[in-house]
């Protein structure tokens, strides 16, 4: 019995050669959130070359991409023009702007205009230099412009996880030929050509097709369902939302119905692009975006993924906008705290 007791604790030995463990093993990395909480900062360096500065909220001066960190953001969302007049929102600046933030860790968003300027419900002016191009050579334009800035993107070591296929493109982008109410099969054949351009470089990707007025349910059908009858091509629905204090709880209740409407139609996901409500009004603003974010739970199986907010950088009536988020002395409003926000699940 004693002979056996030892061999037992013998071959009991020989099962922990080598090293011992680690008694303080590394914490693994905290698991990566999956609700995009994110923010437009495209306005930053041009306001930064004109001295203004930012704060955090002890009043200490900092970058402001850190100081929106801080507050619970985790994305940026920057515009890209194709030849502005200046050099803000061009393909260098939008480079600087993405290194800068990946560096912090925070996601990125691309959203193409396919224009020199604004591209909105009001406007998709063809960028001057493809002026005069027929459909078929604006395709191939949109399409080798895509895939040279995405090429761009990644000669650099960044990966957009999201890039939108023109901005706030209710009635198609690229007008004329690209209008969604007078030429829907061009408007396709432009959306499909950025959308495999982006896919080419890189296929993780999401692609979205960005529309304004999340809360009108109509809009979305129509263009959607052109998009589903010709066979358009995207990953992502992504809307904008810019309610006033008197009516923000009503444009919420229509584009949480929206949103759902959405999903069951076209089994995509959803995210709100743009959002913004009028600096004066801090409280409205601070409860609107905690009805945003708070869709996250609202819309099962995790549907629903992200809310950005537009320029929310912006304080002391710059370039006239007063929808900004910071306080006048450049220090995140009480509006901001709502991205410290957490899903159920």
């Amino acid at each position: 019995m004693a002979f056996a007791a030892a061999a037992l604790l013998a071959g009991c030995g020989s099962d922990h050669d080598g090293p011992d463990p680690d008694p303080n093993p590394p914490t693994p990395p905290a698991a990566k959130e999956w609700l995009a909480k994110g923010a437009d900062i495209s306005w930053l360096t041009e306001m930064e070359a004109e001295g203004v500065k930012f704060r955090f909220p002890s009043g200490r001066k900092g970058d402001c991409l850190e100081i929106l960190k801080g507050t619970g953001i985790n994305a940026v969302r920057l515009r890209l023009w194709v030849d502005p007049e200046d050099s803000y929102c061009s393909l260098p600046d939008v480079l600087e702007k993405c290194r800068r933030a990946e560096s912090l860790g925070l996601d990125v968003m691309l959203d193409f205009h396919y224009s020199d300027s604004w591209a909105d419900p009001s406007q998709q002016t063809v960028p001057a230099k493809w002026q005069g191009l027929d459909l078929q050579q604006l395709v191939a334009k949109v399409g080798d412009y895509t895939r040279e800035a995405c090429i761009a993107l990644r000669d650099a070591g960044i990966s957009p996880l999201w890039v939108q296929a023109g901005n706030e493109t209710g009635n198609g982008m690229l007008w004329p030929l690209g209008k969604a109410d007078t030429n829907p099969d061009g408007y396709v054949a432009l959306n499909n050509a950025a959308y495999d351009a982006v896919k080419s470089v890189f296929p993780d990707a999401k692609v979205i097709v960005h529309l304004q007025n999340g809360q009108d349910e109509s809009l979305f059908r129509w263009l959607f369902d052109i998009l589903r009858t010709r066979g358009g091509k995207y990953d992502v629905i992504g809307m904008s939302l810019y309610p006033e204090p008197n009516n923000y709880i009503d444009y919420l209740a229509k584009t949480e119905a929206n949103i759902k409407a959405c999903i069951s139609r076209y089994d995509k996901d959803v995210m709100l692009c743009e959002v913004g409500m009028g600096e004066a009004y801090a409280a409205q603003c601070r409860a609107f975006l905690d009805g945003c974010l708070a869709l996250a739970d609202a819309i099962p199986g995790r549907r629903f993924i992200g809310v950005f907010y537009w320029e929310p950088q912006c304080y002391g009536g710059w370039k006239g906008y007063t929808k900004g988020a910071f306080t006048s002395i450049g220090s995140p409003g009480t509006q901001m705290g709502a991205f410290s926000f957490t899903p159920r699940d």
